[in-house]
């Protein structure tokens, strides 16, 4: 079994430093900074105070203390709970760490009361973990009286008594003797079932400062250097030695092989030599069957070479009807798909198709057409057809030309005296319905009624 490790320590006045120690504002040497962030504190601030200097001071002002703190008077015990290495890291493997904790937190309760206890933090950056604790040394009671061999009076005059039960900043009474030797066996009583017991009573052996752990350390670190310097000596010379014996045993190696390599070289010339003549009969073998194999597959091959022949001219002919079924085929195709691609490059020839289409409809003639797609007007005298009605309409002097549609002037509209040809054709056709009194489309033979004069 390991032992618990508890130590106190009064502090001077200035906490700074210790401070900066313990919230790792700065890094030892001896500290991992890889594995700082996994620090914990365990006992909360209160409201405005910031850092563990802080809380002393928050104590100190809010204990109800009646007596004002000396200058060089003890305001805090440092102390540190741990154990040895091998157990604490055992306990941290055994996933038993915040137990340990708990525990270490209520016995500094029990012992100096929980308002005392203004920090605590967990460090798991260094070797083994561990815990700083700050305890304000607030006590009540009556103030210890000092011994003396000298032998008591009656007192002259009686003087009033003060409050004994008032709160006093001490740290004597929370570190005498007595009690210190009742921390120890009381924390390892509490530690107990982590399988830690108490040092040894009366053990010489004393807890050194940081300062004096560090000087420690360069100094070990020096000794170090030169036990490697000489060690690295020894290896050198250790080395060159391994070095010559292994130059020694390439050469007898190098000597075996060419001495393994002559004796193989004379046997395979050997073996060659007897193998060469079995080669050159198995060859003259090999190429005699080959001649008779090859005499064998000639004719065969000019036995079926006529009908192979045959074969493929069908396969040809049957192709080429094949090829010139779909070029027939595809050509309307081809077709269709060069008129898409020119609407697709000119949109404005799908329209003029359309108002190509109507004009011919209507009975114009190609160089009428052409001429409104110049802009003219053309002035007519004669028969329009509608194919909507199925009906002739006479027409004398009638203006016709091309406009924009205003909606959409990608559109164009064809305009019989300024009106929209279709419009023009509905409206005639009501007046020819009201004219013979009949409601029913009647159609009209139409004829050669189309010719009309274009001026």
């Amino acid at each position: 079994m390991g032992y618990v490790v508890l130590h106190l320590d009064k502090s001077p006045r200035n906490e700074a430093a210790m401070t900066d120690h313990i919230e790792r504002k700065v890094m030892a040497p001896n500290v991992d900074p890889k594995r700082t962030y996994l620090n914990k504190e365990l006992v909360p601030f209160p409201e405005g105070v910031a850092n563990r200097t802080e809380a002393i001071k928050h104590r100190i002002q809010n204990a109800g203390l009646s007596r004002k703190v000396g200058k060089n008077q003890v305001q805090v015990i440092r102390l540190i709970l741990s154990g040895s290495t091998e157990d604490m890291l055992r306990i941290q493997a055994e996933g038993k760490l915040d137990d340990w904790c708990r525990d270490s937190m209520d016995w500094l309760k029990k012992e100096y009361g929980e308002k005392n206890i203004v920090a605590a933090t967990l460090h798991l950056d260094e070797d083994a973990p561990h815990v700083h604790a700050s305890v304000v040394p607030i006590v009540q009671g009556e103030r210890r009286q000092k011994k003396s061999n000298k032998v008591q009076e009656a007192p002259k005059k009686q003087y009033k008594k003060k409050n004994t039960n008032r709160p006093r900043l001490c740290a004597d009474d929370v570190m005498t003797k007595e009690k210190l030797i009742h921390y120890q066996d009381s924390y390892a009583e509490a530690m107990a079932k982590y399988g830690l017991d108490r040092g040894i009573k009366g053990s010489e052996a004393r807890h050194i400062s940081t300062s004096e752990f560090y000087r420690n350390q360069k100094e070990e670190s020096n000794n170090l250097q030169i036990n490697i310097g000489v060690l690295l000596a020894q290896e050198e010379a250790k080395r060159n030695s391994i070095e010559q014996l292994r130059r020694q045993e390439q050469e007898a190696k190098q000597n075996y092989e060419r001495v393994e390599n002559l004796k193989q070289q004379k046997e395979s010339e050997l073996m060659e030599s007897i193998g060469s003549l079995q080669e050159e009969r198995q060859e003259v073998y090999e190429k005699v069957r080959d001649m008779y194999d090859r005499k064998d597959e000639a004719r065969e091959k000019f036995l079926n070479m006529h009908e192979y022949t045959r074969e493929k001219e069908q396969e040809v002919t049957a192709v080429e009807a094949r090829l010139e079924q779909l070029k027939q085929n595809y050509e309307p195709y081809k077709a269709q798909e060069d008129i898409n691609l020119l609407f697709e490059i000119f949109p404005q020839l799908n329209e003029r198709l359309r108002i190509a289409q109507l004009c011919k409809s209507i009975g114009l003639a190609v160089d009428a057409v052409k001429r409104l797609f110049k802009g003219e007007v053309l002035t007519i005298t004669g028969k329009l057809h509608s194919t909507e009605h199925g009906q002739v309409f006479n027409v004398q002097n009638s203006k016709l030309q091309l406009f924009k549609d205003r909606d959409n002037p990608n559109k164009l509209q064809l305009c019989i005296n300024g009106k929209n040809i279709v419009d023009w054709f509905r409206e005639r056709y009501e007046e020819f319905q009201k004219t013979i009194r009949i409601k029913p489309k009647q159609k009209q033979e139409i004829g050669n009624s189309k010719v009309f004069k274009v001026r």
